[in-house]
């Protein structure tokens, strides 16, 4: 993939937000009922290019570009999802949403996770797509790659599509090493968000793609702490997960091409619609 094929093909309404102390980037797509879609990690918005026309048919779609990545620069502080989730927040503050839908993958599923854990008042469902609540769930292997992350890759990442990006749109495309280092400090760092999951107040949906940075059965002990996957759920689905929860783990994916694929705009959807 190359990061002209992230581009959504269609022009949306770009703008800047000045929120909690970050100038923060967003585009709007469609009409309808808000919803927030979040990219992953060293990447911006332009990742869901793909699957935004069919999620633009059906709501307002607005795409954050979280700090120090995109066109958002960065500011004097660590990359945490709990801080950019109150950076996301402050943002629906100040569009004056009414309870929008909240989207993410990865590093933005992550920060979509924290915004429903903090600010439920202020969020109607939440997606959150190859995140990961536990640092320890994620395969061994990977973990040490991720320790590997730093400024000193930045010149082996120049053939990537998210070097590519970074050049194209970052209003200081010379941070690109200190995204680096930012990332792989983020990373480093032990996490473990079992309890707040658990008393998880918005109507969830779990998605993971079958082969995924960490196992089906991570994405499954989640849906548990959900009250899903404990018992039948009935003819009528009475006894589905009394939060309205659900699980998607889709098939021949992986973390890496499943957020631009047509079956996590389906699930994602098919469970938006869903509203009470």
């Amino acid at each position: 993939m190359t990061g002209t094929e992230w581009s959504a093909g269609s022009a949306g309404s770009g703008q800047y937000a000045e929120v909690n102390g970050i100038n923060l980037y967003y585009e709007t797509y469609g009409v309808g009922r808000p919803m927030i879609l979040l990219h992953g990690g060293l990447c911006s918005g332009e990742m869901f290019g793909p699957i935004l026309p069919s999620l633009a048919d059906h709501y307002r779609v607005i795409v954050v570009d979280l700090q120090g990545h995109g066109r958002t620069a960065d500011i004097d502080r660590p990359l945490d999802v709990t801080l950019m989730a109150d950076d996301v927040a402050a943002l629906i503050d100040h569009l004056g949403l009414q309870k929008p839908d909240v989207v993410g993958y990865s590093l933005g599923g992550g920060v979509a996770l924290q915004v429903a854990i903090k600010y439920p008042h202020q969020v109607g469902r939440l997606v959150a797509a190859s995140a990961n609540i536990r640092r320890n769930a994620i395969y061994p292997e990977l973990l040490q790659q991720q320790g590997q992350v730093s400024g000193a890759a930045a010149e082996f990442m120049q053939d990537t599509p998210m070097y590519e990006l970074y050049q194209r749109v970052a209003p200081r495309p010379e941070d690109f090493p200190r995204l680096l280092d930012k990332i792989g400090e983020a990373m480093a760092k032990d996490f473990d968000y079992t309890e707040e999951v658990r008393g998880l107040q918005v109507p969830a949906l779990i998605v993971a793609a079958d082969a995924d940075m960490a196992p089906p059965s991570h994405f499954v002990e989640v849906f548990k702490l959900l009250d899903g996957g404990l018992r039948d759920g009935g003819w009528t689905g009475e006894s589905r997960p009394k939060g309205g929860h659900a699980l998607a783990i889709l098939p021949g994916l992986t973390h890496y091409d499943i957020a631009d694929s047509p079956l996590f705009a389906a699930v994602t959807l098919d469970f938006l619609d869903k509203q009470d």
